[in-house]
């Protein structure tokens, strides 16, 4: 089963049609919510906010009127015709407050993902208010609403959020708007597992809490309470019926935590720092003793280092990583989380911050060696998992007599091959999206989606989904250095060579001739994206002509 947002009862689910969805995996998102933006100040009363008493149904604890129902009409681009947009749709989820004085709502990223108009709903009321998306965390699924109108705000409740990561078999109150119903609804359960998990929106791998109450569609970005009253995490994803029974995952608040002091600290979002190292575990002794590891030593091997990560300038393949920041890594690649409880470590890279240092101990060559990451950066996606934050989200194209060139992303395969891509799509496809990684900023994959009809392409039209290599046997870094070298040819004709050792070839002054025609043929508004567009004024102005994605 495929992750995917569950959708509301009041109109068909996104991403049916392959749109915001993230990876195949087992896990899907339970709803559609509201995201804004606000740092958390610790010192705010309104922030850490109080239960008050007078709401009925005072024997579960819960602010329950702080929970509110988030409504949302998405309108998903056409990746296979990228110069449009599909027909909106619409969902409904959850969201709850978290400050009353900068009057901001707390949801999943998912639940507002492709967003063109967010309401929210209060408990008992019948008006929906306008909300806006002010800050959203793709790789933790948060986001943050904000609403302006003062009449949705008066005598609402504020939502505690406990800073502890609860035990097993904590009590656990979930509440939200699931399929089912309009009202709010409240489900109990039991914390039933604590570890480092995928998060379905974008794959990322962070700390998450399994339950065992349900977690439907409409649940995501619903408050889960503990027996004091407090939120300890927020519902965003569950495993279908066909797998299991009664299994829902909550983000932890030392997530969200991060995720709002992320904003505090840098002003806006900036993600969840990864080392971009790929390592094997150590618990063959053979293979602990062929790297000169003594009896005592623990640690993992780096099978390889991502060229543009943070650690690519003091990593090296085949050193051992033994500790980070101090702390011990196991033969396993976990590290001691608490009594008798164990995460990966990749959580405790996930801790930092961009833009912090990091101390690295490893053993290289029989040596043992400190090493130090001066600042955390992001590693450069070769195949993005999302568009989001970059100034147009929506996907880049070009075409050129007919041929429509995008870049590969996983949205895009999504799209094309189906939530299966990775069993569908091409395999050289699928090999350069799992196995190859960025060598420099703004490197992408440009790839032929299809052949739109015209006269100048007769005898191209099989040609689909297939990856261009280069342009007059000049290797392509991105869309838009292929749009440099089409402009730039002064030979007789333009030769497009492929990863399947195919070639296309057309004559540079036809092609131009029959770009026009092929855009008045289809009715296409512009040969490329407003993106390419945009760069093509950029270095007038003193701005590079790829530029680095800021997070939204």
């Amino acid at each position: 089963m495929g992750r995917r947002p569950a959708g509301s009862a009041k109109g068909p689910p996104l991403g049916e049609d392959g749109s915001a969805q993230a990876r195949r995996g087992k896990k899907k998102r339970g709803g559609h919510g509201p995201p804004g933006s606000l740092p958390l100040d610790e010192e705010d009363d309104d922030f850490a906010g109080g239960v008050s008493e007078d709401e009925g149904l005072e024997g579960l604890g819960v602010p329950l009127d702080s929970v509110v129902k988030v409504w949302c009409v998405h309108s998903t681009p056409n990746f296979s015709l990228p110069w449009q947009r599909r027909r909106q749709v619409r969902s409904s989820g959850s969201g709850f407050c978290i400050d009353r004085k900068r009057r901001i709502i707390l949801t999943n990223a998912h639940c507002i993902e492709w967003h063109a108009q967010v309401k929210v709903q209060r408990r008992g009321s019948d008006t929906k208010h306008l909300a806006k998306v002010e800050s959203v965390g793709w790789e933790c699924d948060c986001a943050l609403l904000k609403v302006e109108d003062d009449e949705f705000w008066e005598g609402i409740q504020v939502v505690q959020l406990c800073k502890k990561v609860p035990h097993l078999e904590e009590d656990v109150l979930c509440v939200g708007f699931p399929v089912g119903g309009d009202t709010i609804s409240v489900t109990s359960g039991v914390v039933s597992r604590v570890e480092v998990m995928t998060y379905a929106q974008a794959s990322s791998e962070l700390l998450g809490i399994q339950i065992d109450a349900a977690i439907n569609g409409g649940n995501s970005g619903g408050p889960a309470f503990n027996g004091a009253g407090e939120c300890l995490g927020m519902a965003f994803q569950s495993l279908g019926a066909d797998q299991a029974e009664n299994v829902g995952y909550v983000i932890p608040t030392v997530v969200i935590m991060h995720f709002l002091n992320d904003l505090l600290k840098h002003g806006k979002y900036t993600g969840f720092p990864t080392l971009g190292l790929e390592t094997q575990t150590m618990e063959n002794a053979h293979l602990r003793e062929a790297f000169g590891m003594a009896p005592k030593q623990k640690g993992i091997l780096v099978s390889r280092v991502a060229p543009t990560c943070a650690a690519a300038k003091v990593v090296k393949a085949n050193d051992v990583l033994l500790s980070f920041d101090g702390e011990t890594i196991a033969n396993d690649g976990t590290i001691c989380f608490r009594k008798h409880e164990r995460v990966a470590f990749s959580w405790l890279v996930a801790q930092k911050f961009y833009g912090e240092p990091a101390v690295l101990k490893v053993l290289r060559d029989g040596q043992e060696m400190e090493l130090r990451i001066e600042d955390f950066h992001p590693e450069v996606p070769l195949v993005p998992i999302h568009l989001f934050g970059r100034q147009h989200e929506g996907p880049s194209y070009m075409i050129v007599a007919g041929l429509v060139f995008t870049t590969l992303s996983v949205p895009f395969l999504r799209s094309e091959f189906g939530e299966e891509w990775d069993c569908e799509a091409p395999v050289e496809i699928v090999h350069k999206v799992l196995v190859q990684r960025a060598e420099s900023k703004g490197e992408e994959l440009v790839v032929l989606t299809q052949v739109l009809a015209n006269d100048l392409t007769v005898g191209y039209e099989d040609l689909e989904n297939v990856l261009l290599a280069s342009v007059n046997d000049t290797p392509v870094r991105n869309l838009r250095h292929v749009m440099e070298l089409i402009e730039a040819c002064s030979s007789e004709y333009l030769r497009f060579s492929f990863q399947n050792n195919l070639v296309l070839v057309l004559k540079p002054d036809d092609a131009k001739k029959a770009t026009a025609e092929a855009l008045e043929q289809h009715t296409i508004p512009a040969a490329t994206s407003p993106d390419l567009c945009a760069e093509t004024e950029a270095p007038a102005a003193g701005t590079d002509a790829v530029g680095e994605a800021e997070p939204a």
